[in-house]
């Protein structure tokens, strides 16, 4: 993991695994890498930021790069997420709307900054399962994958913005084997890297005024630590 700089700006990227990590992104970035899932992405992020925050140098912007399944967007292109959900979470019995986590004040679904120009925009669901076939159906996202809304709430503990790119490596027909994921995603390195390459462009032309972006459809809360949260005396839908 290595901290990257441009146009005056900060970057530290993430990706879950090694597969996705491709030739076209090695001659370009140093990223974290976190494990495949939600509980590795948070833990992994969580971690790395607490170091950085220690040393006294947190990033400006957290850029997460990955795969993605999907089964209406176009394969091998590259999207950003305008927006974020957690299909795992399902307190309905308790009387919470279904994604909503009970006792925290956040949405459902979180929108996310997409700064890019010239990079198309879809919404996303993450989960800690890979989602093939009729599995799609229950989904409203354009878009699946495991990490990101994980990797939201840990950069939002730290008040650290995050854009995250996704390329589609599968979707269309139903999985059955590893390679029915990894057989795209030599395609999909080289997409992602033309996607941050214009990022990097924004950066350098803009500085930090790229990062002043127009306000959210949905507003991120302000900083939350878990640690710091208070303790209901009793679950309230």
């Amino acid at each position: 993991m290595k901290l990257a700089r441009h146009g005056g700006v900060s970057l530290l990227y993430v990706m879950a695994a090694p597969a996705e990590y491709g030739l076209h992104l090695k001659a370009r970035i140093a990223p974290l890498m976190t494990g495949v899932g939600p509980v590795e992405a948070a833990v992994s992020l969580s971690a790395a930021l607490a170091r950085l925050e220690a040393a006294g140098g947190l990033p400006d912007l957290i850029v997460s790069l990955g795969s993605c399944g999907s089964r209406v967007l176009d394969h091998a292109a590259v999207y950003q997420a305008a927006s974020v959900a957690y299909r795992d979470m399902d307190a309905s019995p308790l009387g919470f709307s279904k994604g909503v986590t009970p006792l925290l004040d956040q949405p459902a679904v979180l929108s996310l900054p997409c700064p890019i120009p010239g990079v198309p925009t879809a919404t996303l669901s993450t989960g800690a399962n890979v989602v093939s076939g009729a599995a799609y159906d229950g989904i409203d996202a354009e878009m699946v994958d495991m990490e990101t809304w994980a990797l939201v709430r840990a950069a939002q503990t730290f008040d650290v913005p995050l854009i995250a790119l996704r390329g589609v490596s599968d979707g269309r027909a139903e999985l059955t084997a590893l390679e029915d994921w990894t057989s795209t995603l030599h395609h999909v390195d080289e997409n992602l890297a033309a996607a941050l390459d214009r990022l990097i462009a924004l950066l350098k032309a803009d500085g930090p005024a790229a990062l002043e972006l127009p306000a959210l459809e949905i507003s991120a809360p302000p900083r939350q630590d878990p640690a710091h949260l208070p303790a209901p005396d009793s679950i309230t839908p």
